[in-house]
């Protein structure tokens, strides 16, 4: 028997702040810059939705350690800096958190000085304070399930009854592995078919987002 929603968990970047899109123009520039031609679609399906530790093991891979070092320290102060210029929420989202009655938690593959600062910009952090959760509290980041299972354990819920907000494939794929149902949010940079899978409803206007939990 399948049992009702007790817990919205929702991922943080491209799913409650449009941060995704200035990630991915910055990727893009730093790897022009420091010898790794990226496209687009390169850096969503390499680093969008994965952790620090992944990210810098694959530019490491390619360019070295130091060079992965000097990446990470500029993708920071450039994200702080754009973030600052104009953040915004994510187009639908205060409505859908406006309608949503059940209790809603954070689980990001960012750090906590990354999300204070993003959702703080966006007006969100209020609405989640004490119940953020990042990937620098587990062994292993998306798409393993710890993070997602880390936040259920936190907020006293069984994965089974907890549903996740995703954007990301790692993403997804980490909400599956934790036996969790998954909203798969496509109206980012990820298509549509690759959120799709087993226990995972693709929609791509987060104003539907309370409907659709209503209707689990």
């Amino acid at each position: 028997m399948i049992k009702p929603i007790e817990l919205v968990i929702f991922d943080c970047d491209g799913v409650l702040v449009d941060s995704e899109r200035i990630a991915v123009r910055i990727q893009i520039a730093l790897g022009a810059e420091l010898g790794w031609p990226l496209t687009q679609a390169d850096v969503v399906d390499r680093f969008i939705g994965r952790s620090r530790e992944s990210i810098c093991e694959q530019i490491a891979q390619r360019l070295g350690e130091e060079t992965a070092a000097l990446w990470w320290k500029q993708l920071i102060q450039r994200h702080r800096e754009a973030v600052d210029a104009g953040l915004e929420a994510v187009d639908g989202v205060p409505e859908a958190l406006a309608e949503i009655t059940l209790p809603v938690c954070v689980a990001s593959s960012g750090s906590h000085e990354k999300m204070r600062h993003t959702l703080g910009v966006t007006g969100l952090h209020d609405r989640f304070a004490g119940r953020v959760f990042s990937s620098t509290e587990v062994a292993r980041g998306k798409p393993a399930p710890d993070l997602f299972l880390h936040a259920a354990r936190r907020m006293g819920v069984d994965p089974a009854a907890c549903v996740v907000v995703e954007d990301s494939r790692p993403g997804v794929q980490a909400a599956r592995a934790a036996g969790m149902r998954v909203f798969g949010y496509a109206g980012g940079f990820t298509p549509a078919e690759r959120l799709e899978g087993p226990g995972t409803i693709v929609f791509h206007d987060m104003r539907e987002l309370p409907g659709l939990i209503k209707g689990q």
